[in-house]
């Protein structure tokens, strides 16, 4: 795969843990307006800049993707974000609860994204798709970097130690408790050599944004009398992680309403599909397991392992079977991804969230899920197949402002 060193602009070192930021896709409008709140240097104002409109405007006015480029220039002409002389890569470590993982970070090449060198495993809605290459195209950035992943190399991995021997250019912890260590790595031209060796990454986190980039890239090819082929409007920015390091958290389920029956009706469908049994215990033991909270009470539920297809990637991943047994034909979720009956809780909110929302009448029903794995998430990209909505949930998040790849 192509892997290519950028002029960065990125935060001087000093206000580098103000600038840093949660993605613009996890947060809505008001936790990001409270989160940026007092801190001018929040990226929030440029990847989230309807924080700094009117509460009704609508997400997709032209104002926002103008407030977004004004956000970007005023950073630059304050010295908030300085830009690199120099083409460079970056060795990104993060650290949360004892448990580090370490990136490279530098740009991969939209013709690998369309040609499935970089490889996905979900579907894109058009909408966010389109919202992010406005975005893109409008702050002629790419603001966000992609969460990409590799079957690691020694040699890459040696090399990131080696650089991460050194005095780091930032090093702080952010609010949620996650460290963020970057350094400058000494010799790019040698990580573009060794990723030059591996075959293919993997879209892990962030595929509106790798879509989005790759469209981006191509309007501004076709907008272009004197395309070359070596602008950087080729290029997207990506961090990339070795598979072995990542971690997914669950993403669980709740549904809000029980399709016109009662929970006794609901435990005796539950029955028929696999052993039920209540638990004190709200975390699934197995895989083709799920515990289940309904009326107050937890339930284990295990589906007969020999009624699972291990051979098909997609069918035999929990979220596949609980939609195809039980959210399906038993609470009439059709379409998990427009159904808005149903709602996902990713990541660290964890078991007491689905408590909450149930015990508020929020909701009716809730599931909870072993997390899918790594290995799984490449091989179902690695057929050519897509995952369910709402499969992986990534913890911790790339932290947004760190770098900023401009496409010229």
């Amino acid at each position: 795969m192509r892997f290519n060193p950028f002029r960065a602009l990125r935060p001087r070192p000093e206000l580098a843990a103000k600038v840093a930021a949660v993605p613009y896709d996890v947060v809505n409008r008001a936790e990001a307006a409270s989160l940026a709140r007092g801190n001018r240097h929040s990226f929030l104002h440029i990847c989230r800049s309807d924080i700094d409109l009117p509460a009704d405007t609508d997400p997709h006015d032209d104002a926002v993707y103008t407030a977004a480029r004004a956000a970007l220039d005023r950073c630059v002409s304050e010295g908030t974000l300085v830009r690199d002389a120099e083409p460079a890569v970056f060795v990104y470590r993060q650290e949360m609860e004892g448990r580090t993982q370490t990136g490279i970070v530098g740009c991969v090449h939209v013709d690998d994204y369309e040609c499935d060198v970089i490889r996905k495993h979900e579907k894109t809605r058009k909408d966010k798709e389109d919202d992010r290459t406005r975005h893109v195209l409008t702050v002629n950035a790419n603001a966000e970097p992609v969460l990409l992943t590799y079957k690691g190399a020694d040699e890459i991995a040696a090399r990131m130690a080696r650089d991460a021997a050194a005095p780091p250019l930032y090093d702080f912890v952010a609010e949620d408790g996650v460290r963020h260590t970057v350094w400058r790595a000494s010799d790019p031209a040698a990580y573009v050599a060794a990723f030059a060796r591996v075959p293919v990454a993997y879209v892990a986190d962030g595929h509106h944004r790798s879509a989005s980039a790759w469209r981006a890239g191509k309007e501004r090819r076709k907008a272009s009398s004197e395309h070359r082929g070596d602008e950087e409007y080729n290029w997207f920015l990506a961090v990339l992680f070795p598979a072995a390091e990542l971690r997914i958290l669950p993403y669980n389920r709740v549904v809000r309403d029980l399709w016109r029956q009662s929970p006794e009706e609901v435990l005796a469908q539950l029955r028929r599909v696999g052993t039920l049994e209540e638990t004190r215990t709200p975390l699934a033991p197995a895989a083709g397991s799920f515990c289940i909270y309904l009326a107050g009470r937890w339930y284990r539920l295990t589906l007969d392992p020999r009624s699972i297809d291990r051979s098909d990637p997609v069918a035999s991943l929990d979220v596949a079977l609980l939609q195809d047994r039980i959210l399906g034909p038993i609470l009439g979720i059709g379409d998990p991804r427009s159904d808005p009956r149903i709602d996902f809780v990713g990541g660290s909110r964890g078991t007491r969230e689905l408590e909450r929302r149930v015990d508020s009448k929020e909701a009716a029903i809730g599931f909870s899920l072993r997390p899918t794995t790594v290995e799984q998430l490449l091989s179902v990209a690695d057929a050519g197949a897509i995952m369910p909505p709402k499969s992986t949930w990534f913890e911790p998040k790339l932290r947004s402002g760190l770098f900023v790849h401009t496409l010229d």
